[in-house]
């Protein structure tokens, strides 16, 4: 049995104290303790906790007269901003439940989003108000509310964007369009506060549904308590000890509506009663300017964010040094990615593995010389692990032997939304959660990532179904049949590639397939490369054999 406290960094305990209250508890201890302190900062346009508090009482008391009562299921579909932020706690305080949503999905993939947990309500940036429109009445939405991004600007800032410059308009024309839904997110604010009588919702209630691709086939809803998330922020908190509550100065451009950026940034700033900067989008220059300014504590990010991050400030001398705790996660992180960012901003970067289904954060390496670059760590506090026999998740595997991750602690999910099948594949007895990753423990008990025994591709922190891509392929007139595999790459960990049958007469036009696929997947599910095969190996039951082909492309790559 490995002593993982005797490797952590002092100050860390084992084992964290579960929290008693929900999200809306914790968030209310920070609007008393911190009220005057600054919670978020969009542009230049700070917003204080006492404030923060104030806004989402409105908003809750908003979609209250709307019909939202607890349980309910209420999107959202916004880049970070204030409103994001706003809106998330106000559907939690009336023990509602937040599903997140990429903004730039398409119409296509919000249904089947809308499909499987039938929110009544969405709130919307007014750029993807058309998209929901566009839906069928069978999807039971009855309330659009569009959030104008350009609102939250400074009063300067939003003067400049109307000025009849080219790059201004451009940049106008990203963060908000003249698509306007039944109610703007201003009609909500003009509420008075919610009763503070009204109920709260309890610590075991489900405070999310998280959509991830999970092991196989299309995108499943991961069914997230309150218990869950405050305990994975808790778990972050205690692995940091040396942070400051209050004091800590969050960049948060990794999206809210990703696990990893819900968890760390969203609600673990809040809990650290943090400042925390709003990107919608990540933009090097934005950022860099930023910390000119008010120089970032806390970084949590992808490697290539690191990467930019460290080259363009030390081509514009500017220091990141401030960043003391910045973490890595939802790809593998190359040792030389850290080595850069370390020689050039000087603060520790540390990796952590996690799964949406795990809320998300799993393992962490140490904010600490007992690191171990090129592994995922230790078990946060509070998480057990296991290492198995693939085929055989009864019979752990010797040390140093090959194996199935499998992770317990109370920040694992209870299962998937209207999804029992899926659940029970992944869900095992004892309330282990099958990671479908193949590690490999050394002598010293870190943890490496060697393989994975499920096919999702991860580009860029972002997973993707090989089966949801495949299908929009197979629809494009002249494939035949076609295969979707991860590929290699130096910065995005590995991207998106089909191997491709055509009728006799056709074939792969790339920009063309692109296109076509563009319409209906979120760019970063688009395959990059296609390649024309005469036909795809399978197996003798007829499955697509994605390992042989995925070696059949790097080969033909290299050659």
């Amino acid at each position: 049995m490995v002593d993982y406290a005797a490797l952590y960094q002092p100050g860390v305990p084992r084992q964290i104290n579960l929290p008693t209250g929900s999200l809306v508890d914790m968030v209310d201890k920070a609007v008393t303790e911190s009220a005057d302190r600054i919670a978020l900062d969009f542009f230049g346009r700070t917003t204080t906790y006492r404030q923060l508090g104030d806004q989402i009482s409105r908003v809750a008391e908003g979609l209250r007269t709307l019909g939202v009562s607890a349980g309910d299921r209420v999107a959202i579909i916004l880049p970070n901003s204030p409103q994001h932020v706003v809106a998330y706690y106000a559907i939690l305080r009336l023990g509602a439940i937040v599903v997140e949503h990429n903004p730039l999905y398409t119409s296509r993939e919000l249904r089947h989003l809308f499909e499987n947990h039938t929110a009544r309500v969405a709130i919307a940036w007014d750029s993807a108000v058309e998209k929901l429109r566009s839906q069928p009445d069978d999807i039971g939405l009855e309330h659009i509310i569009s959030v104008n991004l350009l609102h939250e600007f400074p009063a300067m800032k939003r003067m400049a964007l109307k000025l009849p410059v080219p790059s201004l308009r451009a940049t106008r024309a990203k963060l908000t369009t003249k698509v306007r839904g039944e109610m703007t997110w201003k009609d909500l604010l003009k509420h008075k506060p919610l009763k503070k009588n009204h109920p709260r919702p309890q610590v075991s209630d489900i405070a999310a549904i998280q959509y991830t691709s999970g092991t196989t086939g299309l995108p499943k809803g991961a069914i997230l308590t309150h218990l869950n998330l405050h305990s994975n922020a808790t778990q972050g908190k205690a692995w940091m000890p040396e942070t400051q509550l209050g004091h800590e100065v969050f960049y948060a451009f990794l999206p809210f509506f990703h696990a990893f950026g819900t968890t760390t940034l969203l609600i673990y700033g809040i809990l650290q009663q943090a400042r925390i900067h709003l990107f919608p989008t990540f933009d090097v220059s934005l950022v860099l300017a930023a910390a000119k300014k008010d120089p970032p504590t806390v970084l949590v990010g992808v490697p290539p964010i690191f990467e930019a991050l460290a080259a363009t400030a030390k081509k514009r001398k500017i220091s990141l040094a401030s960043a003391k705790f910045c973490l890595s996660g939802a790809m593998s992180l190359p040792v030389s990615t850290l080595e850069t960012w370390e020689s050039s901003a000087g603060g520790r970067l540390v990796e952590g593995y996690g799964m949406t289904e795990a809320s998300p954060v799993c393992l962490g390496n140490p904010f600490h010389h007992t690191r171990r670059p090129g592994t995922i760590g230790l078990p946060f506090p509070s998480t057990d692990i296991r290492i198995v026999d693939p085929d055989d998740p009864s019979r752990e595997v010797t040390q140093g032997e090959r194996g199935e991750l499998l992770v317990r602690g109370p920040q694992v999910f209870s299962g998937y939304w209207n999804n029992p099948e899926e659940t029970a594949k992944v869900l095992l007895d004892g309330g282990w959660l099958a990671t479908g990753d193949i590690v490999v423990q050394d002598a010293d008990g870190f943890t490496a990532v060697v393989d994975r025994k499920k096919e999702l591709i991860i580009t860029s922190g972002f997973n993707v179904s090989p089966t949801e891509v495949e299908l929009v392929l197979q629809s494009y007139p002249g494939i035949v049949d076609a295969t979707v595999v991860g590929l290699p790459h130096p910065h995005a960990g590995e991207e998106v590639v089909a191997g491709l049958v055509m009728e006799t007469g056709h074939s792969a036009d790339l920009e063309a397939i692109r296109g076509f696929c563009k319409t209906r997947l979120a760019a970063y599910k688009v395959p990059r490369r296609v390649f024309e095969m005469d036909e795809l190996p399978k197996s003798l039951l007829g499955k697509v054999l994605r390992a042989e082909v995925r070696t059949r492309l790097i080969t033909h790559a290299k050659g």
